[in-house]
């Protein structure tokens, strides 16, 4: 779910599908990422639409995603550089 906040804001209609998980399993994961400040919710009418909570946490998330990657590789590549030119920081 974390990964396809970094893409952009998502319903939990479609994290649910993402996931291949229950809408009430995805709000109830959501509501605590929220509670540990690494989404934000912003509410259309009925609909809930969740993105990471700010730019900080889309750092972290994309260190971690890569780190995660490279790590299944056995890439030894300096991760910062790498990181810097995927975030386009």
């Amino acid at each position: 779910m974390l990964w396809a906040l970094l893409q952009g804001e998502s319903s939990v209609a479609c994290l649910a599908e993402l996931a291949g998980a229950a809408p009430t399993a995805v709000s109830q994961h959501l509501a605590k990422l929220r509670l540990a400040g690494l989404v934000k919710g912003r509410r259309e009418g009925t609909f809930v639409y969740y993105s990471a909570a700010d730019d900080h946490v889309r750092r972290l998330l994309r260190q971690a995603l890569f780190h995660a990657d490279h790590l299944d590789r056995g890439d030894d590549a300096e991760p910062a550089a790498a990181i810097r030119a995927v975030a386009g920081d």
